[in-house]
């Protein structure tokens, strides 16, 4: 059945676009994202169907920004035809792709049975095996990306052989990766995020990540926490992806900054008691502006003033890398309120 699932789930994400005209059809499509109001076809525009593969994830994976559900295009099905059983929506799905009888033949692979684990242990382990950043390849990554990678040393360490399991696989690979600690509001540890690098180095296609299907993940508690750079008091932004935030701090150094790993976790994030001013960093994609928006709503009901940072390019990494570190400051220096202007760049002028 596995075997199966994972084969109809490959063939609905080639046609992800026509899947989603068909059985969402409340919804439309949006650059490269099909928006929706949820898994269930509601007109509205809180989930989001990834319509072709990218850095970001491969096609047919939908996530809904509202209440964090994601699946694939399977789950679509399923819900919208109300089928209870995978025999009754494999066949709606066979039906959908005009498949033959024979796909149901196609071999299951004998998976191990996985007992339960704490993963927040294990990610403290992890980010406790892994070496200091310093003149590792993980250091090479972030400054080939434009990134100092000095201002995120406390929060990053390195792997040289961290385990990785490709989807549906039960062979294990090992590759160097870039650890990153995902911290509470008391800076415990409660999960790890990886990044795979590629030890042949950096290439303007992968930006250095390894020739893997999913070369970031993951792992522990990630709800309301993040990964963390500098600590906050009164002043945080927060976005996320790493790179991206890592960036904003490269060209303000003193500014707290936090990742939260994705557009779901960005919209769910926790912040200090003693925050008055929240910025959040927005990637420009549906599901980027969809968390921010809710993020922002989340701090101004909760009396914070909310103020959205927007890139130039997708993302802060991409500005940086275009238009280097002095002209992304002079950037962000008109989106900041003075205050914070005098305090975060002013003092690198000084």
């Amino acid at each position: 059945m596995r075997g199966e699932a994972s084969e109809l789930a490959r063939r609905l994400a080639r046609e992800a676009e026509a899947v989603c005209r068909h059985y969402l059809s409340s919804g439309r499509r949006e650059g490269r994202y099909w928006l929706v109001g949820d898994v269930n076809n509601t007109p509205g525009r809180s989930l989001f169907v990834r319509l072709h593969a990218s850095s970001r994830g491969p096609a047919g994976k939908w996530t809904d920004a509202a209440t964090g559900e994601h699946g694939d295009l399977l789950d679509v099905i399923g819900r919208t035809c109300r089928l209870r059983s995978f025999r009754e929506i494999a066949e709606e799905a066979r039906r959908f792709l005009n498949l033959p009888d024979w796909v149901r033949e196609l071999p299951v692979a004998s998976v191990a049975v996985r007992h339960p684990r704490n993963s927040t242990r294990a990610a403290r382990r992890l980010f406790a095996m892994a070496q200091t950043l310093s003149g590792t390849l993980g250091e090479s990554y972030l400054a080939n990306r434009d990134i100092d990678p000095r201002v995120g040393s406390d929060a990053l360490r390195f792997h040289p052989n961290c385990f990785y399991r490709p989807d549906h696989a039960a062979a294990v690979e090992t590759w160097p990766a870039l650890i990153a600690a995902v911290t509470d509001l008391n800076a415990r540890i409660t999960g790890v995020h990886r990044t795979w690098l590629d030890p042949d180095g950096f290439d303007d296609r992968r930006l250095g990540k390894a020739p893997i299907d999913t070369p970031r993940r993951a792992m522990g508690d990630l709800l309301g926490n993040a990964v963390r750079f500098g600590i906050a008091d009164d002043v945080l932004a927060a976005g996320e992806g790493i790179e991206t935030m890592l960036s904003l701090r490269t060209v303000l150094p003193t500014l707290p900054v936090a990742a939260a790993l994705s557009a779901n976790h960005l919209a769910t994030l926790l912040w200090p008691a003693t925050l008055r001013r929240l910025y959040v960093a927005v990637d420009a994609d549906a599901a980027g502006v969809n968390a921010a928006g809710a993020l922002t709503t989340r701090a101004l009901d909760a009396g914070i003033e909310a103020i959205v940072l927007c890139p130039r390019l997708e993302d802060f990494n991409e500005d940086l890398r275009a238009f280097g570190w002095a002209k992304l400051r002079d950037m962000l220096r008109d989106q900041l309120l003075p205050e914070d202007v005098a305090l975060f760049i002013g003092a690198i002028a000084a």
